[in-house]
């Protein structure tokens, strides 16, 4: 029986880790940025157990790749990146872009306020 996962928000913050990779692209490079990017997600969504869910998003200027990725823990990069496959992939953004890769745990969940009948 396959298992389905569903993506919701929650009220309070979990103690989710983020992986925020802002890729700034080569003039001209953002497709082949943003193909090398999903190639290493797909990867990861495949084959790591510290993998939640990833959102990859191009800028409408043409000069960032952004991908926002939740793990399980910060450790979880360490595990990426001892994988020669993963890096191996990785690396390939080198030659269309510099990426700014940084950790983040939840501190704050900001949702809309809602009103309510009185």
């Amino acid at each position: 029986m396959e298992t389905k996962l569903i993506a919701a928000f929650a009220g309070s913050p979990a103690p989710t880790t983020f992986i925020v990779n802002v890729i700034h692209v080569h003039p001209g490079k953002q497709e082949e940025a943003f193909e090398i990017i999903q190639d290493v997600v797909h990867y990861v969504a495949e084959r790591k157990e510290g993998f939640l869910w990833s959102s990859l998003a191009k800028s409408t200027d043409g000069q960032t790749v952004v991908n926002v990725e939740a793990i399980q823990g910060a450790g979880n990069v360490d595990e990426f990146f001892a994988d020669p496959a993963f890096v191996e992939k990785f690396r390939r953004l080198d030659a269309v872009s510099k990426s700014e890769f940084h950790t983040y745990t939840v501190g704050d969940l900001v949702l809309p306020r809602r009103a309510t009948a009185v």
